[in-house]
């Protein structure tokens, strides 16, 4: 498979060349955004890695480019900090697929220290479905433009309060690559009185969350904050698991709260889902929780998930028509946990509807 690397120092184009052809990949580097337009059109690479702070032509007009002349999967590799999260973000609504920080900042020494995540994002990426991720990118932007500068209207907390006739205590949400703007289109469908609190596990570094919980809780009408101390769950209120560590559960006087937790090295990914799953399982009443699983390669939350619909929790799977990496609800629905498989633009009516 041909891959093109995308990176204005000569050091870790070298090294990134390295790592992939040392995975069998056929790889050509470029040295900034133009050139690598011209050898997008010449070499017709399968995946494109690119860094975002490029002289001549900075990552983020490459992307918009790519995404406008010749869609194809694209992986940011930037460095972890928050201008770089920011830019990261950017880089996803503009359709790219997936990202990997540097370690060591813009020109990393160590970058192999991330060789094997790179090289799983870049095989996830080349079986990712850029025409419906694009798709995707283009109605939120629709939609964002439709509200203008007005800051959504959220309710006081105070007066949110959860319904009577509402079954469901949670809404739990595991998901992984592809999944920011999936997020956001599901959150941001959501009314202001949504009586259920929801708490979202997204595999991504700590530095993202946080510019993840802040961009999302400016274009939503729920209040979205990073859980980053202990935090009792409250209807009207999307909590987003911290990076780089686990999220859990517990009761305290009869209330859930949600607390971050130190990521352990029984789980393969973190923010793990599989491990807020359990306990879930440990601590709610199945027949109140609501599970969704998004996007995302690999089996992460579905083992668990699917047992809790089996004691009556109600759950949702992403359909293949709308993932970008269809790994974590296929999981779900082979494990027949999955009372509902639906695309990412009907998940929030379901929601609504099982709700309120």
């Amino acid at each position: 498979m041909k891959l093109l690397v995308i990176d204005d120092s000569a050091l870790m184009r070298k090294h990134l060349r390295q790592i992939l052809e040392d995975a069998g990949y056929d790889v050509e580097t470029a040295r900034n955004g133009e050139e690598g337009l011209e050898k997008i059109s010449a070499f017709d690479p399968a995946v494109v890695t690119l860094d975002i702070n490029m002289p001549v032509m900075d990552g983020i007009t490459c992307l918009s480019l790519i995404m406008q002349q010749s869609p194809r999967p694209v992986v940011m590799v930037s460095s972890l900090t928050e201008k770089g999260a920011l830019a990261t973000f950017e880089a996803l609504e503009l359709g790219a697929v997936d990202y990997v920080a540097k370690p060591g900042g813009t020109v990393s020494l160590n970058i192999r220290d991330v060789a094997d995540e790179l090289l799983d994002k870049v095989r996830s990426a080349a079986r990712a479905r850029i025409g419906k991720s694009k798709g995707l990118r283009q109605r939120l932007r629709v939609q964002r433009e439709k509200v203008g500068t007005v800051p959504p209207q959220k309710l006081p907390r105070s007066s949110v309060r959860e319904k009577k006739t509402a079954m469901a205590e949670l809404v739990v949400v595991g998901v992984s690559t592809g999944g920011p703007g999936t997020v956001e289109e599901i959150i941001t469908a959501l009314p202001a009185d949504f009586p259920v609190p929801i708490l979202i596990a997204q595999h991504m570094p700590g530095r993202f969350t946080r510019v993840f919980a802040e961009r999302l809780n400016k274009c939503a009408t729920l209040e979205v904050i990073e859980i980053n101390r202990p935090t009792t769950l409250s209807p009207g209120q999307v909590l987003i698991a911290k990076g780089d560590a686990d999220v859990k559960l517990t009761r305290r006087a009869g209330k859930l709260m949600a607390s971050s937790i130190p990521a352990s090295d029984q789980f393969l990914w973190h923010p793990s889902v599989e491990r807020l799953a359990q306990s879930v399982q440990e601590f709610c009443d199945p027949e109140t929780v609501i599970c969704v699983q998004l996007t995302g390669m690999g089996n992460d939350g579905a083992k668990t998930m699917a047992e809790l619909h089996g004691m009556g929790a109600r759950t949702i799977a992403e359909s293949e028509e709308t993932a970008v990496v269809y790994g974590m609800p296929r999981e779900l629905v082979e494990l027949g946990g999955a009372e509902c498989v639906l695309p990412s633009y009907e998940i929030a009516g379901k929601l609504i509807e099982w709700v309120m």
